[in-house]
């Protein structure tokens, strides 16, 4: 499954408001609730917590990629969020991330959950494509560079 289709304006939140690891977490698990792709939020966000604790998925050069696996979902719902100031994500190279893929897959689907962010990897690969998503002003913005 690409990423491409799990893409809707309603799943992406253009700029984001946290300044802090557990703000974007439930800021962005917030925009799933308001989308209508999850029906809890509490319980959400401890689980991607707990995966922080686990190892920080802040990878470099500016993108964060927080995931879990919840059976509170019954297929793979993405949230994207876009902090152009940067938050403290403790990324591996030590920089604010900027650019946000929040995943969430049920514990028994790991094929989708896996290609979604080795997906999400090869895009980091790509330096203009990344200027281009955090120099998006809005939602509408986001979707159509990745349909392009």
């Amino acid at each position: 499954m690409a990423l491409i289709d799990l893409m809707t304006k309603e799943i992406i939140r253009v700029p984001m408001s946290a300044k802090t690891k557990p703000e974007v977490i439930r800021e962005l698990v917030d925009v799933l609730k308001d989308a209508g792709k999850v029906s809890e939020i509490d319980p959400i966000v401890d689980a991607l917590m707990e995966r922080e604790r686990k190892g920080s998925t802040g990878l470099e050069m500016g993108i964060a990629v927080p995931h879990c696996k919840t059976p509170l979902v019954k297929d793979m719902v993405l949230a994207i969020g876009i902090a152009p100031d940067g938050v403290d994500f403790d990324s591996l190279d030590g920089e604010p991330s900027k650019l946000f893929f929040l995943l969430l897959a049920p514990p028994d689907q790991s094929g989708p959950h896996i290609e979604a962010l080795s997906e999400i990897a090869r895009l980091a690969q790509s330096s203009s494509f990344y200027r281009a998503l955090v120099e998006s002003r809005n939602a509408e913005e986001v979707v159509e560079l990745f349909a392009e």
